[in-house]
């Protein structure tokens, strides 16, 4: 069974494989490659990116930028190298995209505005997440339930998983204003 990915529209939830890290190195790499000569900041999110988490196997990948329209600059770039663009995906302010290997989704790509909501929220989740452990053993506790009660719901799994995404955002946000 490959390691990484899924069907589309599947849930698949499975324990942190330290892999994940060095995939997403190997497609960094790729990016930069084919991306030289623009202005981007690409980052590992998602819970693929936070070590200890259950994850579903595809890699999120943020691409951040100065503006939405200088990012709609690298969609015949990335479309180019395998990844299938996806408009906003239901998302307004990001261009996303998701590259297959046969019938599976392995990685998705969000070209979000650096500095704007969906850019600060990846990061800080991600960032949050991989300095409280307790909140990865219950967030991987809540996805495991979720997957059982969504297999073959996406869009459910994700809407019931959102509750507790807001909760860590707005606890993050809480604790970085007391730091500043």
């Amino acid at each position: 069974m490959p390691r990484l990915g899924l069907v589309s529209g599947t849930v698949k939830i499975e324990e942190y494989n330290s892999e994940w890290k060095r995939d997403f190195r190997i497609e960094k790499i790729l990016l930069k490659e084919h991306l030289r000569g623009y202005n981007v900041d690409i980052q590992h999110v998602g819970s693929t990116s936070i070590e200890g988490c259950w994850a579903k196997p595809i890699i999120d990948i943020a691409i951040g930028v100065e503006s939405l329209e200088y990012g709609g600059e690298l969609i015949p770039m990335l479309c180019n190298i395998g990844y299938i663009y996806r408009g906003n995906a239901g998302l307004p302010g990001r261009h996303f995209f998701k590259r297959n290997e046969g019938e599976l989704s392995t990685h998705y790509i969000h070209i979000v505005p650096i500095g704007g909501r969906l850019w600060n929220n990846l990061i800080l989740f991600r960032d949050y997440l991989n300095t409280h452990h307790q909140f990865i053993v219950e967030y991987s506790k809540l996805k495991r339930a979720l997957e059982k009660d969504c297999l073959k719901n996406r869009q459910e799994y994700t809407m019931k998983k959102s509750p507790f995404i807001e909760s860590i955002l707005k606890r993050a946000e809480d604790e970085n204003h007391i730091l500043d």
